[in-house]
């Protein structure tokens, strides 16, 4: 590995100075990512800057809304009775994340920020219609979660913002939630990820969010789907016909860990084994 310099600050303003001061710089957070790369030599930058020092990005404070710091880790939200209670599909993300130590040390805003097509949170924060706090020397500004994915390994911060926190407003009565993934062996990458929130009122679906991970150049939020489910009674043939609408919605490719029509079909099964959980009583 290429030499570098290494930067800890214990403020958003002081990592900010070093970024201005180093443009070709890096920031990095739990490094679970960007090492391994750097190992590569598929980057080399000249110098990183750890967030891992700045107090005011870490921690997780449920209320309205619930604020999740960029720094905290995968093992903290695992560890956060209170958060899993409140929206129980972000442990469903965060437990099958690699192993114990990746989790210990992956962050939040590290698995957004790296924005891989089969990052694990995402589709988890788009059901739950997140939104993200982002800063940079300029001031901050708030937006949906969909609008930070710009394409693979590409954000839409601009050069010196920092996500900052994940914010999340209390569930509606009544919502129960799931996801699902499949990767090849045990602590793999998934290959294809889902997650569903579905509320009833009246035998009928009052609320459906639907999302995929790994079936596209950035996770998805599958419109068309949530808008056949909504106000309709979630029965066999509508459930069929969601399906076939997952399926069509979804752009898979292939790769190592799959083909792009097994990802497909795969995506449908884990659609449709979501909801019927849910309606069976499962999820939370």
């Amino acid at each position: 590995m290429r030499a570098f310099d290494y930067h800890r600050p214990t403020s958003l303003e002081e990592a900010w100075q070093l970024r201005a001061g180093c443009p070709e710089a890096r920031y990095i957070a739990g490094g679970t990512d960007l090492m391994v790369l750097m190992r590569a030599g598929a980057v080399r930058p000249p110098s990183v800057i750890s967030l891992r020092g700045i107090e005011e990005l870490r921690g997780i404070e449920v209320g309205e809304p619930t604020r999740i710091g960029a720094m905290t880790t995968i093992g903290e939200i695992l560890e956060h009775r209170e958060l899993g209670e409140r929206h129980p599909v972000l442990h469903d993300a965060a437990r099958p994340f690699g192993s114990v130590q990746v989790r210990n040390l992956a962050s939040v805003g590290g698995n957004l920020c790296n924005a891989s097509p089969c990052a694990g949170l995402p589709p988890a924060l788009y059901v739950l219609d997140a939104r993200v706090r982002v800063a940079g020397p300029e001031g901050d500004r708030v937006l949906p979660i969909e609008e930070l994915f710009a394409a693979p390994g590409e954000t839409c911060l601009i050069p010196g913002e920092v996500l900052t926190e994940v914010l999340l407003d209390p569930p509606p009565p009544g919502v129960r939630s799931r996801y699902l993934r499949r990767g090849r062996v045990r602590m793999d990458l998934a290959f294809v990820s889902v997650a569903v929130l579905i509320g009833l009122n009246g035998g009928r679906c009052a609320r459906a969010r639907v999302a995929a991970g790994a079936v596209a150049p950035r996770p998805l939020r599958l419109r068309a789907v949530e808008e056949l489910l909504e106000g309709r009674a979630l029965e066999p043939p509508l459930l069929a016909e969601a399906r076939a609408r997952v399926e069509q919605e979804i752009s898979p490719i292939t790769d190592v860990r799959a083909s792009a029509g097994y990802r497909r079909h795969i995506t449908g099964v884990l659609f449709q084994r979501a909801v019927e959980s849910l309606l069976n009583g499962g999820g939370g």
